[in-house]
């Protein structure tokens, strides 16, 4: 459904025209592969030149070299329990590995078992699918949702965006001007009105002009996180009563910078309105794209998308396999 289901082939960057293709996943879609190894670029470096460090003077996997595997592991932010499962899958298998080449597939086998996969394609609501947006302020969602709005309405999808964070005047001015770049319609109400009352109106809006995807933003206060998770789960309350299956997705957006943080972040919105999918943004800024396995791990919820770049074409669709040959 748009780019909510389905990945698209991207053409290449001009950039990426001479660089070597050490796949056959890597040939099927070059430009996006590469992006996304340049993205993970800080943290790739750091797994990759200290796990080549540790077979140094050894000729295979001792225990010494498995403990400070462990460690390097949790410094770059797998978290303690997901770097624990993860060295219990390696030890077993340490016997047959005798170099860091080996070592390094080793590892990226285990990450993608470690990691949900994509969550089965949904049948399509009769109406709009809505997708209710939420987060802490800072971590990109305002960002993402254009972003994500664009690439829909590239793909030929009708688009319309509820600003229901009425409690920041920028967000809303910020969002309307995505929508004006992504050719989407946009519905606000006045400042600090009713964001229940938005998501509604939204929703009618999109029916009667026959959108296909409803973006509907949300305030991300978390120092009065009960008030806001109280005001998530009445937007919830109010779009179901028009339609008891919306919203269709409750996306969470995360900023990977804030590392194990993220988690934390995870768990309370999911606790408090049922979150269905994750996007994790600005993993090119970050040495810890770790984190990315242990959210996915400890949530055990489909990671939807991750931003590696400030670009549009930089908010991919997440590929668990992918990642893990970007990552090591």
């Amino acid at each position: 459904m748009g780019w909510f289901g389905k990945s698209k082939k991207e053409p290449e960057d001009a950039a990426d025209q001479n660089q070597p293709q050490e796949t056959e996943e890597e040939n099927a879609s070059p430009g996006l592969f590469n992006r996304l190894k340049r993205g993970l670029s800080r943290t790739r470096d750091f797994l990759n030149t200290d796990i080549d460090e540790l077979f140094s003077g050894r000729a295979g996997v001792d225990d010494d070299l498995l403990e400070d595997l462990e460690g390097l592991l949790i410094t770059a932010d797998l978290g303690v329990r997901t770097t624990s499962d993860l060295m219990e899958r390696i030890h077993r298998r340490a016997g047959r590995l005798k170099d860091a080449a080996a070592l390094k597939a080793a590892l990226r086998e285990e990450i993608v078992t470690l990691m949900p996969g994509p969550a089965a394609a949904e049948t399509a609501p009769v109406g709009p699918r809505v997708v209710m947006v939420v987060g802490v302020n800072g971590v990109g969602k305002t960002t993402t949702i254009g972003k994500l709005a664009a690439r829909a309405t590239v793909e030929g999808e009708k688009v319309l965006i509820a600003a229901a964070d009425t409690f920041r005047a920028a967000a809303v001015e910020q969002l309307e001007i995505w929508a004006d770049r992504a050719g989407a319609d946009f519905v606000k109400h006045r400042e600090n009105s009713d964001p229940a009352a938005v998501a509604y109106d939204a929703y009618r809006a999109a029916k009667s002009r026959g959108a296909d995807l409803v973006l509907v933003d949300t305030a991300g206060r978390l120092h009065t996180k009960v008030n806001l998770m109280e005001e998530l789960k009445k937007i919830k309350r109010t779009l179901a009563k028009i339609d008891a299956a919306a919203p269709h997705e409750v996306l969470l957006v995360l900023d990977a910078t804030t590392g194990q943080n993220a988690i934390s972040q995870a768990r309370l919105f999911h606790e408090a309105c049922g979150v269905t999918a994750m996007a994790l943004t600005k993993l090119d800024g970050t040495a810890k794209g770790g984190v990315v396995v242990g959210i996915c791990h400890e949530m055990n919820l489909p990671l939807r998308y991750i931003g590696v770049g400030e670009g549009i074409e930089d908010l991919q669709i997440f590929d668990p396999e992918g990642f893990a040959k970007a990552l090591i």
